[in-house]
């Protein structure tokens, strides 16, 4: 009999040691049941996070194909590439000869994989608990929990170390996070905004307004923030009203560097590595 094991039962006891059995029944982020028959060796990922977390995983090596975006570690820019979210290559990811390919839950891409016989799972990482419990499932899937265990155990002491300097801030500056000039911020419990708050800010979108909300201007000079991440002063002066921001007046405008910006918007393995460089751009101060 198959074994059946939901997202949070694997989340549970992907620390348990032994080799993971096949098959393996399992739900995926999509709500479909998903079985492997044996440990997949022919991997296709199309989301750079999944990407991340399997060579994190130490399983680099069995992935045939990745989405556009997959860019690290820096093997992973020599394989076969298959499109994107929006774009995806289905052709070339059934002539990859997969026996696994790992999706988002957004687009299309089960259904046609699935007829063309291809075993297809949504592992989709969002929230900032995401990170850790889809790094395990992960690690069932491909027969590596000892080491997603281990890998979970990293990422928090490492994260945890950030946050024992941001605690001893004197100030926790209200900050205005913009992901798009649209624009958009993140809100408070989205895994960007767990990592700004961990950082040592505070956040000046509510937790109503969503994870990604986009923003009415106005409600951004009303905030007043100190601090303003994600876009340059000369912008920030450009809009209307902005220029009376504390934020603006002082100067405290700050784009995002281009490296920190890719692993802010990847809930992977690289997260530790994201909140110090979040923490270095607030408080240069703790750092030096």
């Amino acid at each position: 009999m198959h074994k059946l094991l939901t997202l949070t039962t694997l989340t549970l006891t992907a620390g348990a040691a032994g080799a993971t059995t096949y098959p393996l029944t399992l739900t995926d982020d999509l709500g479909r049941q998903v079985t492997l028959r044996s440990e997949p060796k022919r991997i296709v990922s199309v989301l750079p996070s999944d990407t991340e977390t399997l060579c994190a995983l130490g399983v680099c090596d069995q992935l045939v194909g990745v989405d556009e975006f997959s860019d690290f570690p820096a093997q992973v820019t020599r394989l076969p590439k298959v499109g994107g979210l929006y774009n995806p290559n289905v052709e070339a990811m059934v002539a990859l000869r997969p026996d696994l390919v790992i999706v988002s839950k957004y687009g299309k891409l089960a259904g046609p994989l699935t007829q063309a016989g291809i075993p297809v799972l949504a592992v989709n990482p969002e929230t900032y608990d995401d990170v850790f419990s889809k790094t395990l499932l992960l690690g069932k899937v491909v027969n590596r929990e000892a080491q997603a265990k281990t890998l979970v155990l990293n990422m928090k002491r490492d994260i945890a170390r950030v946050e024992i300097l941001t605690k001893n801030a004197v100030r926790k500056p209200t900050t205005y996070f913009e992901i798009d000039p649209t624009p958009y911020s993140i809100g408070p419990n989205s895994f960007m905004g767990v990592l700004l708050t961990k950082a040592g800010a505070r956040n000046i979108i509510p937790a109503s307004l969503g994870d990604f909300p986009k923003v009415d201007p106005e409600f951004v000079v009303k905030a007043n923030p100190e601090l303003m991440l994600g876009l340059d002063l000369g912008t920030a002066r450009s809009r209307p009203g902005w220029n009376s921001i504390q934020a603006v007046k002082t100067g405290r405008v700050l784009p995002i560097p281009k490296d920190l910006n890719t692993i802010l918007g990847r809930p992977g393995p690289r997260l530790p590595q994201a909140l110090r460089g979040l923490a270095r751009l607030i408080h240069p101060e703790l750092f030096r």
